[in-house]
């Protein structure tokens, strides 16, 4: 596969934008854009499962409400 290839920058409005050569594009739909000295550097955004966005939270230092309270015993309720 290249790894280089030479493109045209145009303009899209206000903003000035390129066609990614089929051979280059990126897998997902979104990408971090950063400039490094006169270069541009992309790097796509992989999505992460919710398990490891879970995995990532701070732990809780306050107890869990009781969400039963006020509520009638499982037994008693009538459908």
């Amino acid at each position: 596969m290249e790894t280089e290839r030479r493109v045209r920058l145009f303009r899209n409005g206000r903003n000035q934008a390129l066609r990614i050569p089929r051979e280059l594009e990126l897998e997902g739909d979104e990408a971090i854009l950063r400039k490094e000295g006169d270069q541009l550097v992309l790097t796509p955004l992989k999505r992460k499962g919710l398990l490891a966005v879970l995995a990532e939270l701070e732990p809780l230092d306050e107890p869990s409400p009781d969400v039963g309270k006020g509520l009638p015993p499982a037994d008693n309720v009538s459908l």
